[in-house]
């Protein structure tokens, strides 16, 4: 960074958004708009996206951090997930920032998690500026979306100063914005003016003592460990020594071997920094988000951020099923143990507590596709486990229990309206509100317990024949609302280990609905389809045809299999019971009972019997 950076003209805005509303896409715009990168450089789309699981996905799951060079101006972008499971990531981030962009689909209007980021930056007291996007879209109604981004202001509490927010229109994906919605198209630069002119430079004493508060984590293989942060009062000094102060008020003190400043993408090297600008410092043996950085003169520490709490727990165990130890190349406790306590050093929002059985880790996080994306990172690493079906976490207060809440919105056509509520219903869902969106869509809006929705969404995809549309958000904590109906079907279950036949799977296919397919190989215990009726059914699914000299009339005739189910790791969560078990491996996913022997399950069900 040059050295004649003056503090006044840093920017540092974050970009908030629902899910899927346009934010990377907006980041891509201005950084492809900004002149600061060759064109070879920005070939892929969804640059800050790097992530496998992200482009898979097509979300942000980890917030990143890009510096574009405007004018006098350098703006800090920091881009943030929209999902309200990796909310602890927003809440962070949004420390480190002096301004938003609330980006809002011209068509969608406001959805649960535009809530949801939007009242932790403005209960930080940020001035959002209103991005309405996606204005090319058939059927997009910017005055209208507007309006409702205005009432979600009111009602969360916005103050006058917040109220006077300013508005422009964009198209990211076509790379125009327009300052009135039916204005002409123009490039980026009316939105790169409006940052450098609302969102204010940081308040921090430039002549104080040096203070930094950790807001993220990186790791090089070069240097360790990577604190990034916003500097909230005074400059680096390479002369000086530094002091690191944990969250439990302890001081380290430490030499500072590498700062890095950015520039576009990049964390380049640099000898000075000055308030208000993001840097990752480099040197400490060790450190976490939260912790502060400040000058050995003068060490005082920073408010710790604050982050909300888990609301659903999976329990990790050692995979010890017959078929443990062949796909996965770390499969011990140790080694289990060793990868969930590297994860919450940088995860903030998860938990993870010892079990009284040392092979089994119970972890905590903020939702269903927060523990879905860390299942899926270890499996891809070579991790081999197993886990149990979720379980909301529940609070005690004066002497009652209670238990997360979601708030939930489904946009379905108006034909499967009836068999969604009758469904939601039964999930003990309170509808609060109905919208007509078009001439034949509808949108729904429910309170519903967390533990209600286990499942739901691949119920909601065959309710309306793929076509239904499921947003959900942390609510509050309600009083707990008793047991919650479960899933109807039993389960078939194989007899013995083996492979799979087709003459097998042809005779079971009128029992039920097969997950494997001819030639796969299986364990006793293993489940490997659902029953049609509401019971458990140990099968024999390895069984072959008995080979005769005698030729009989169409035993030639070709067998016809029904396709099996293939289930992703989001509908396997919410299809286990109580006594079942996901096996995690890099290469499969297979469902299995927590106890295998069909006599063991027959004991403990009369011994619960009898309780």
């Amino acid at each position: 960074m040059p050295s004649t950076m003056n503090h006044e003209n840093i920017r540092n805005v974050g970009i908030i958004a629902h899910v899927d509303h346009g934010k990377t896409t907006l980041v891509d715009c201005l950084l492809r708009q900004s002149g600061m990168f060759r064109a070879s450089e920005l070939e892929e789309s969804c640059i800050m996206d790097s992530n496998d699981l992200e482009r898979e996905r097509g979300i942000t799951i980890f917030s990143k951090n890009a510096s574009i060079q405007y004018k006098d101006y350098k703006i800090n972008i920091v881009d943030t997930p929209g999902h309200a499971d990796f909310g602890g990531e927003v809440e962070r981030i949004l420390k480190m920032v002096n301004g938003v962009l609330l980006i809002v689909d011209a068509s969608e209007g406001p959805m649960p998690q535009t809530r949801f980021v939007l009242k932790k930056s403005l209960d930080l007291g940020l001035k959002p500026i209103v991005v309405v996007n996606k204005i090319d879209r058939p059927g997009a109604d910017p005055e209208n979306a507007l309006n409702q981004v205005f009432d979600l202001f009111v009602s969360l509490g916005a103050s006058d100063e917040q109220l006077d927010f300013s508005t422009i229109y964009t198209s990211a994906k076509q790379g125009f914005c327009r300052v009135e919605p039916e204005g002409e198209n123009q490039d980026m630069k009316p939105l790169l003016d409006l940052i450098a002119e609302k969102v204010e430079p940081d308040k921090g004493d430039h002549k104080g003592a040096f203070q930094m508060l950790v807001s993220s984590i990186d790791f090089n293989d070069y240097v360790g460990r990577i604190a990034i942060g916003k500097i909230q009062r005074g400059s680096y000094d390479s002369n000086k020594q530094y002091t690191l102060i944990t969250r439990s008020g302890d001081m380290e003190e430490f030499k500072v071997s590498k700062v890095f400043a950015y520039s576009g993408l990049q964390r380049v090297e640099t000898d000075e920094a000055v308030t208000g600008d993001i840097v990752g410092i480099a040197g400490m043996k060790e450190v976490d988000i939260g912790e502060t950085i400040a000058d050995r003169e003068c060490p005082e520490a920073l408010p710790v951020i604050e982050i909300d709490e888990p609301t659903l727990s999976i329990n990790f165990t050692v995979n010890n099923s017959p078929f443990a130890g062949r796909e996965g190349k770390f499969v011990t406790s140790r080694q289990l143990r060793d990868r969930l306590l590297k994860e919450i050093k940088h995860n903030v929002a998860l938990r993870v507590e010892e079990t009284e059985n040392s092979d089994a880790f119970r972890v905590s996080g903020r939702g269903e596709l927060h523990l879905t994306i860390l299942i899926e990172t270890m499996r891809r690493e070579g991790y081999e486990f197993a886990i149990s079906r979720p379980e909301v976490v529940l609070k005690k207060v004066d002497d009652k229990t209670l238990e997360p809440e979601e708030f939930a919105i489904i946009d379905v056509e108006e034909q499967y309206m009836g068999p969604v509520m009758e469904a939601m219903g039964q999930r003990k869902g309170a509808m609060k509100n109905m919208l007509q969106t078009g001439t034949d869509s509808v949108r729904l809006e429910f309170v519903v317990p967390t533990r209600g929705l286990f499942g739901f969404r691949s119920q909601l995809l065959t309710l309306t024949r793929g076509t239904g549309v499921l947003n959900h958000s942390f609510h509050n904590y309600v009083p707990y609302c008793g047991e919650l109906a479960s899933r109807n079907n039993g389960v078939l279950i194989s007899l013995e280990n083996g492979s799979t036949t087709t003459f097998s799977l042809f005779n079971l296919q009128e029992r039920g609905t097969m997950f494997l397919g001819p030639a796969e190989e299986v364990y006793t215990g293993m489940i490997i389809g659902e029953n049609n009726k509401d019971n458990d059914l140990v099968v024999n699914i390895c069984k072959k045809k008995n080979l005769t000299n005698v030729r009989a009339s169409g035993s030639d005739d070709t067998v016809s299999l029904a396709p099996p189910r293939i289930m992703s790791l989001e509908q396997v969560l919410g299809y286990l019971n109580d006594d079942e078990l996901a096996e995690i491996t890099p290469e499969s996913i297979r469902l299995r009972k927590k106890h295998l022997d069909e006599n063991d399950r027959k004991r403990l069900a009369k011994t619960k019997k009898v309780a």
